[in-house]
């Protein structure tokens, strides 16, 4: 493992990678820390997630073997800009963002050949953020994608596999155009959802009655909701073609339910049951990798 990480961005995943990192044996490695916030700072230190907080991005970056972007995706273009002069040579560079084909341009663009860069984006997380909900265990056996960039030395790789190892989560290899349409279809389009089911209820005129009705149902289809607007936002408008695909497939789907329901017909319990069992098939292989 590298003997320094520098971690920017300290809020969910930045922080609960910082944790994570504090409770393996890696007692050689310094983790150092950047954020924007003062009092952020101080939080981050209290809970232990970091050794150290830096107060510029050229400082944390500096003899660092390894770079970790956590923030929302399109900061990352910018912090590319501003640490790419001060990366140390041959080091490298990993971030955790959501979608990765723009990513991954932008780290071509912008960061020297003398630098290896590794996409990444682990497949976990809640609808809380902030260094408060950060956790050590979060990534343990999630799914952890990993996008190595064009030029990515054998040895760089395995330094991020490593990393993936140490937080408990499991790497999984892909390539970036990959990555968007799937996450699009199994992560995006569920929040975009969510959003959209809290706006049609909440905003009709009967919500001041209708909210006492509402229950576990509902608070389990509107918990993305909850999400960091600015996080779905950049998300979307990184990946917008693949949403806007899957949005079209769910519209097709859902138009098949309504038209199901409006015929009173005997596939409508058929479609039910099949997305009963499509359902169980999933849980019981994701259980099975648990």
């Amino acid at each position: 493992m590298a003997k320094r990480i520098a971690i920017i961005g300290l809020g969910l995943i930045g922080g609960s990678i910082g944790l994570a990192l504090k409770q393996t044996e890696l007692e050689r490695t310094e983790v150092v820390g950047y954020v924007r916030r003062p009092e952020a700072a101080n939080r981050v230190l209290k809970l232990g997630a970091v050794d150290i907080i830096k107060d510029s991005m050229a400082a944390t970056v500096d003899k660092a073997d390894l770079i970790i972007l956590a923030t929302p995706v399109m900061a990352i273009k910018e912090i590319l800009t501003q640490i790419g002069p001060h990366l140390p040579h041959g080091c490298t560079v990993t971030d955790t963002a959501s979608t990765k084909v723009k990513v991954m341009q932008w780290a071509q663009e912008y960061l020297p050949p003398t630098v290896n860069f590794i996409g990444g984006h682990p497949m976990a997380g809640k609808e809380l953020t902030g260094i408060e909900a950060a956790e050590a265990n979060l990534f343990q056996g999630r799914t952890y994608c990993l996008t190595p960039g064009q030029n990515a030395s054998p040895a760089s790789i395995q330094l991020v596999v490593g990393l993936v190892s140490e937080i408990g989560a499991n790497h999984l290899f892909t390539t970036a155009l990959e990555h968007d349409n799937f996450v699009a279809g199994v992560s995006h389009l569920p929040f975009v959802l969510s959003s959209a089911l809290v706006l049609t209820t909440t905003q009709s005129p009967f919500w001041a009655k209708m909210s006492s009705f509402a229950a576990t149902g509902y608070r389990d289809l509107t918990r993305l909701a909850s999400q960091h607007p600015r996080m779905n936002y950049d998300i979307c408008l990184t990946n917008r073609e693949n949403v806007l695909n899957w949005i079209d497939e769910f519209i097709k789907e859902l138009n098949r339910f309504r038209r199901l329901i409006a015929e009173d017909s005997q596939e409508l319990e058929n479609a039910f049951i099949q997305a009963r069992q499509a359902r169980q098939a999933w849980l019981e292989k994701h259980d099975k990798k648990d």
